[in-house]
């Protein structure tokens, strides 16, 4: 009875093995050479696996480029968590400081190579704008209205609705990443990127005798 389980694991396992592949090489040639240039056959040529198998794990192209684009996405999403988990652990109480830096570090992961050009720039050509948004909305939402929560808690941004107040941050920071993606000198657009949200969010923090009432025409 164990020899068809045994099979059966080993045939899993193949499968398994042969979507990595693709992935891997879809994810190397799409960096390397972006949507357009690159087709199917080289794909399945750098993975070493036939075009059949291909079309067993993925629609089409546009099929295998949207879970790449997802892998990539999740990847840097779970490398900013752990680095900014660990930088809060290290400087506990100050959600509002550490949301700032945060920031700061996802722009630095815009200048990331593979993820500045398969998510950021050939992310949103090729599935469209939709396709961004709903990455932001999976991997930042609920972590940025968290932390916004924690710091206004701690008395160190306005009471704000937090609703609202994620999703502008959100749309701010995503127009920030394409900025850096899009510029001929993406050194120079991280720099000013950086400098422009940043002089932003200081005008979120709370401000001793100001009142939201006096910016929302309530009395």
């Amino acid at each position: 009875m164990s020899v068809p389980r045994i099979r059966r694991s080993r045939s899993a396992e193949h499968v398994a093995d042969t979507r990595r592949a693709l992935l891997r090489a879809a994810r190397e040639l799409f960096a390397e050479r972006g949507y357009a240039a690159t087709g199917t056959e080289d794909i399945v040529a750098a993975a070493a696996v036939t075009r059949g198998a291909l079309y067993h794990h993925f629609k089409d192209k546009a099929d295998l480029f949207r879970a790449v684009m997802a892998e990539c996405a999740q990847e840097m999403a779970e490398r900013l968590v752990a680095q900014e988990t660990a930088r809060a652990e290290e400087h506990p109480g100050d959600a509002w400081q550490l949301l700032r830096s945060g920031f700061q570090s996802f722009l630095d992961a815009c200048n990331d190579a593979q993820f500045q050009r398969i998510v950021l720039i050939e992310g949103p050509a090729v599935l469209g704008h939709s396709a961004w948004d709903a990455l932001v909305e999976e991997h930042g939402y609920v972590l940025l209205a968290e932390a916004l929560t924690d710091a206004i808690r701690e008395g160190n941004v306005e009471e704000l609705p937090v609703g609202p107040l994620t999703r502008m941050l959100a749309a701010l920071i995503s127009e920030a990443s394409l900025y850096i993606a899009r510029a001929d000198d993406h050194v120079r657009a991280r720099q000013e990127a950086g400098l422009v949200l940043e002089r932003l969010l200081i005008g979120l923090g709370r401000v001793p005798g100001v009142s939201p009432a006096l910016v929302t025409g309530q009395s």
